[in-house]
């Protein structure tokens, strides 16, 4: 059995992150919720996070800047905003897939994050025998 991934899932709105948390571990995935970003970056900061999944406007530490610090301290660590104001979104961020909320079907997001994780793991290796150099003899 493979060990479940962990998704660090942040939202002021109590009830989104509720219906996402329950979305995410019916799929396999363990939740860590918060409901704020930095409520979220002291839990990042413990380990074990394999996927952000945040909010972007919050009080406080919004999703950009939790983004920005998380990757900060590593780098290789998928990031995904969430937002129902897309016009908000005009500035630069580090994460690695921005999704509307309420514009796209919980099916994208599930498979955006399966894809993203799997991008972090890398590519399956091919088993194949590995032989020793050949001899090259020079007359």
């Amino acid at each position: 059995m493979k060990p479940k991934r962990t998704i660090l899932c942040v939202d002021d709105n109590e009830q989104s992150l509720s219906i996402r948390k329950v979305m995410l571990e019916t799929r396999g995935y363990r939740v860590v919720a918060c409901t704020s970003g930095e409520q979220a970056l002291e839990r990042f900061k413990q380990g074990g996070v394999d996927l952000v999944l945040t909010d972007l406007v919050m009080p406080g530490l919004d999703g950009g800047w939790l983004i920005e610090a998380i990757k900060g301290l590593s780098p290789q660590t998928p990031a995904i905003l969430v937002s129902g104001k897309v016009k908000i979104f005009d500035r630069d961020t580090r994460a690695d897939a921005f999704l509307p909320k309420g514009m796209c079907a919980p099916l994208e997001l599930l498979e955006r994050i399966r894809l993203l994780l799997v991008r972090k793991r890398g590519p399956k290796r091919a088993h194949s025998q590995t032989r020793p150099p050949a001899k090259v003899s020079v007359a």
